[in-house]
């Protein structure tokens, strides 16, 4: 049995189009901040700040040090300015993003089946975000915080690094006191999700992606056979696991 099961979030427990979601959360946080921050410079901004995020290795400052450090410079302003309007927009205005989104089938069950095996289940995301914005999605996705208790939620108030890094995984892990080769990371994105947890030496389940299949090929070298757990919906993960088979 591992010791810790790792979900990302979007199209793993949440069905949740980026391609259509990321542009409507932009043009709502341009809406909110109207008169106050010029449109384009706020996306262009927020772009730099997720790079330096993605940057962050581990070996520095929180995601959201690493944000801040370059977006309110680049907007002449201060957190002090606009950090308070940032959390009326995540409080009055991001849950709009819910109709972009819906439950995805199996996700309540996986969780739930993990938890009630007593092994600590993490929301892996991608924390690129305050915790309140994915507290909410879990929301959406009917696995809030207030009834399923997961030892780790990341965000990027708590994290040093991003998927990026194999060090997103390793953090997690030393958090949990759980050595990374009794860890699971299941998601549906080959190159953040998958390549770098085998890299910290974590087992894996790919989500798969219709036309989208796995490339090996992104990896120094084949995955080792006891780190694949293979690929499929979260519904033949949870079959896998209640039958044994992860050793």
């Amino acid at each position: 049995m591992f010791d810790a099961i790792l979900f990302d979030l979007d199209d793993t427990l949440l069905i949740n189009p980026v391609a259509e979601s990321i542009p409507a959360y932009f043009e709502l946080l341009s809406h909110y901040l109207e008169g106050r921050v010029d449109s384009p410079l706020l996306v262009a901004e927020l772009l730099r700040g997720i790079k330096a995020m993605d940057a962050n290795d581990g070996t520095g400052p929180t995601n959201e040090e690493a944000f801040d450090a370059v977006f309110y410079a680049g907007l002449g302003s201060t957190k002090e300015a606009l950090g308070p309007v940032f959390e009326r927009f995540y409080a009055e205005e991001y849950g709009k993003l819910r109709s972009y989104t819906r439950p995805l089938p199996g996700a309540v069950e996986i969780v739930e089946w993990t938890l009630t095996k007593g092994i600590p289940a993490v929301v892996a995301t991608n924390p690129l975000y305050p915790l309140t914005a994915i507290q909410q999605r879990l929301e959406w996705a009917k696995l809030p915080v207030s009834e399923f208790r997961f030892a780790r939620v990341t965000s990027y108030e708590n994290s040093h690094a991003t998927k990026a890094h194999p060090a997103y995984y390793e953090e997690i892990a030393a958090v949990l006191g759980c050595d990374p080769r009794r860890c699971l990371m299941v998601g549906d994105d080959w190159a953040r999700d998958i390549s770098p947890a085998v890299e910290a030496g974590l087992s894996v389940y790919w989500i798969e992606v219709p036309g989208d299949p796995p490339h090996p090929k992104d990896l120094p070298d084949p995955i080792p056979e006891r780190q694949y757990l293979g690929q499929g919906s979260l519904r033949k993960l949870l079959q896998q696991l209640d039958g044994g088979k992860n050793g």
